[in-house]
This record gives C-alpha cells, sequence and structure tokens, in this order.
C-alpha cells in the first residue's frame, strides 16, 4: 500500500485524518473548498471515547482552554420562564449538553494547528476521481491533476467523494422531516451559561447557546418540513425563508430575526441522516458524516469524526493491504456508528411538537424524568467501542509517547 492520501474535507474528521496518518508515516493531504479553517460554528461536543481521542491527540488541554461552560439545557416558554432544565450534570456530562462543549471553529482551528506540517489546499475541491489497481487520479475544480495513492472522503453529509465514488446523494441521505440554521448574534438577555429553547406551535424551535463573549450567542432556528426546494447558494432566500417561518413568535425570536440580516456566520441545511452500507469502494473511503450521521437531533457527529478517523488511521497503519484496513475499520466502527446515530425516543416529532398540546407534554415528561423519583433510572449507555491502542510496537505513536 503507498502512502499518498487525499482527504477531502478540512472540517473536523479531515484534519484529525491527517493527524493521524502522518503520526504513522504516510503523506496526507487536505482540499477544502472554503479559503482556510472556517471559525465559528455552532457548539459541539466530546465525550465518552472521542475525549480519550483528544487525549491521545495531546489535545485535550488545548480544547479545554478554548471549551464553553454551559451548565445544561432549559426549555423555557414564550414569556421566558423556565418550563423544564436538564442540568449537565444529572447524566454526568453525557446528556444534551456534554461536559466538554466547544464552538466548532475553535476545534477546527486547533486541528489546523496540529497538522500544520500537512499541505492544505484551501479554496479547491475534487471535481473527478479515476481509480485503477494502484492509485487513484484526481481532478480538482482548479484543473489541476495529481494522483494518490488512496482517498478519503471527509466531507461532510453533502459529500462530493461520496457522490462520485459511491453513488447520487440520494441514495445515502435520510431527510428527517425539518430544516435548522445557526448563527451569531447579540445576546438578547444574559443566558447564565445555559442553552435554552423556545418551542412554538408549528414545529418550531428557537435556540440560544452561550458564547465565548457574554455580549453574543449563538442562534438556532429550526423547523418541521418535508423536503422543500431551495437555493443552497443563496444565502439572503435562505434567510428571508426563516423570516417567514418565524414571524410572530415570542420570547427572543423577533431579535434573533433582525440579527439575521448581519449574521456573516449564516448556516442552513435540512435534518438529514446519512447511511451507507460500505464506507469505501476501491481505494476511496469515507470517514463521519460523509459515511455516517444521525443528524443533528441525535448529535454525537464530532465524535463519531474524531474517532472514526482514529480507527481508519490506525487500522490503514496497521495492514499494508487497504482493502484489509478498509474492512477492518468498518467492522471495528459499526457497532459504535449505529448506537451513536440512534435519535432519543420519539425523534422529532418530541423534540419539535406541532401543538401547544404537545409543547406540554413534552416538558412535562422532561419535568419528570429529571425528578428525584427517576433520576436513577436516568442512565447514559456507554460507549460500546473499546478504543483500541494502535501505537503498541508500531509506528502511530500518541503525543504523550512523543514527549517521554
Amino acid at each position: 500500500m503507498g502512502k499518498t492520501v487525499l482527504i477531502s474535507g478540512g472540517g473536523i474528521a479531515g484534519p484529525a485524518l491527517a493527524f493521524w496518518l502522518r503520526r504513522a508515516g504516510f503523506e496526507p493531504t487536505v482540499v477544502e473548498l472554503a479559503t482556510g479553517p472556517r471559525p465559528g460554528g455552532q457548539t459541539v461536543d466530546l465525550r465518552g471515547v472521542s475525549r480519550t481521542v483528544a487525549e491521545r491527540m495531546g489535545l485535550l488541554a488545548a480544547i479545554k482552554e478554548r471549551q464553553l461552560h454551559e451548565l445544561g439545557m432549559e426549555y423555557v416558554r414564550a414569556d421566558g420562564s423556565r418550563a423544564a432544565a436538564m442540568p449537565v450534570e444529572m447524566l454526568d456530562g453525557t446528556g444534551p449538553v456534554a461536559e466538554i462543549e466547544i464552538l466548532r471553529g475553535d476545534l477546527a482551528g486547533i486541528l489546523a494547528d496540529a497538522t500544520s506540517e500537512v499541505e492544505y489546499l484551501y479554496g479547491d475541491s475534487i471535481a473527478q476521481l479515476d481509480q485503477d489497481a494502484t492509485g487513484v487520479d484526481v481532478t480538482f475544480a482548479s484543473g489541476t491533476r495529481r494522483r494518490f495513492d488512496l482517498v478519503v472522503g471527509a466531507d461532510g453529509v453533502h459529500s462530493r467523494v461520496r457522490r462520485l465514488a459511491f453513488g447520487p446523494h440520494d441514495r445515502f441521505v435520510q431527510h428527517l422531516g425539518g430544516y435548522t440554521s445557526y448563527f451569531t448574534v447579540e445576546a438578547p438577555e444574559d443566558l447564565k451559561h445555559w442553552m435554552k429553547i423556545y418551542t412554538a406551535p408549528g414545529g418550531r424551535w428557537v435556540a440560544l447557546r452561550p458564547d465565548h463573549d457574554p455580549r453574543f450567542a449563538k442562534a438556532l432556528l429550526s423547523f418541521r418540513s418535508p423536503v422543500i426546494t431551495y437555493d443552497y447558494r443563496d444565502v439572503q432566500a435562505q434567510k428571508a425563508l426563516l423570516r417567514e417561518r418565524f414571524s410572530g413568535l415570542g420570547w427572543h425570536t423577533q431579535p434573533l430575526l433582525a440579527g439575521l440580516t448581519t449574521a456573516d456566520d449564516f448556516y442552513f441545511d435540512s435534518l438529514s441522516r446519512v447511511a451507507v452500507p460500505e464506507w469505501s469502494q476501491g481505494r476511496v473511503a469515507l470517514v463521519g458524516d460523509a459515511g455516517y450521521c444521525g443528524s443533528p437531533m441525535a448529535g454525537h457527529g464530532t465524535a463519531l469524526a474524531l474517532v472514526g478517523a482514529y480507527v481508519l488511521a490506525g487500522e490503514l497503519a496497521t495492514d499494508g493491504d487497504h482493502a484489509r484496513a478498509f474492512a477492518a475499520y468498518q467492522r471495528r466502527l459499526q457497532a459504535y456508528v449505529d448506537q451513536r446515530m440512534e435519535l432519543a425516543p420519539g425523534g422529532i416529532k418530541m423534540a419539535m411538537p406541532m401543538t401547544t398540546a404537545g409543547i406540554r407534554y413534552r416538558d412535562l415528561m422532561m419535568r419528570v424524568i429529571t425528578s428525584k423519583p427517576f433520576l436513577g433510572l436516568l442512565k447514559a449507555k456507554p460507549d460500546v467501542l473499546e478504543l483500541p491502542d494502535y501505537s503498541a510496537g508500531r509506528p502511530l505513536r500518541v503525543a504523550a509517547e512523543q514527549a517521554e
């Protein structure tokens, strides 16, 4: 097996994979459509085995320096009063709000710094893949052509690598009945380190999460809907759609809609699940959201990206045959992926009820399960994956071992 690996995607999974591959003696190259690491973004978390991976990368201290200190999740009514809440300690940091929360852009920046010696091709993307028995010829959108031993798609739900090597988007992506957006706004109130969520009839969700600067907050607007047609390149049309859907609602909805105008980190997409039966095709493989994603409603996307990158790199470093390594990667990780792609009970219907009665019922259930009589029953499932140690007797070594 050769050593050159092209990774499409410079978010979380791509740089994490490049980190471990370089440690194992490979020559990774990362191609990213954006012109550089993307700042901001939504809040993501580390928990369970993903925290262990971050420790083995030697990055946990840097992550903790940038983490957001959230106290938990709180459902509020239109007047701002509390309807139900789940503090972070209730599930030992494994609930909807985890012990370690960090902005996606901050984590991506830490990973970019940790892979500063890796070749990054910013402002470009893969236009065509042609693989044969010995490698993959890649044509980039810029017109450049290069040959690599392997190609990995770490380019998210709308993966171009998956489309080129595995098949059309609709074959692997399932719409879950909703859309979501997030962006930064001036904080309309002191959140006191809580994630706050207001739910309105019609399956509409208005949420705020703390930012590093208390003057600002991360806003989330989500709504239930069958598939709608929109231009993903037309940000102004997407903002207009949100104004129409959320007009007239209570709590802080109107200041958030006003903040849409100047938001320069706006993101809008469907709530979708990605399930690819086979994560590799020949010399091309997938990692993270490109191959397995339970949607933002399931969470764990960052965990799956970090753990998936670690296992994929580890298996490639262990076995000199890429086909066996790809198969071992999926075999070892499949149960964990299946576990972490599961939606919470009730799915989108419970999270975003359509009626006032449904909202009250959900809040009541939250109060019941978080009350003292039920606390012992409320336990998060431990990760089913026993994280391998690929460092023993192999070229793959963690940061702590190198420091020794």
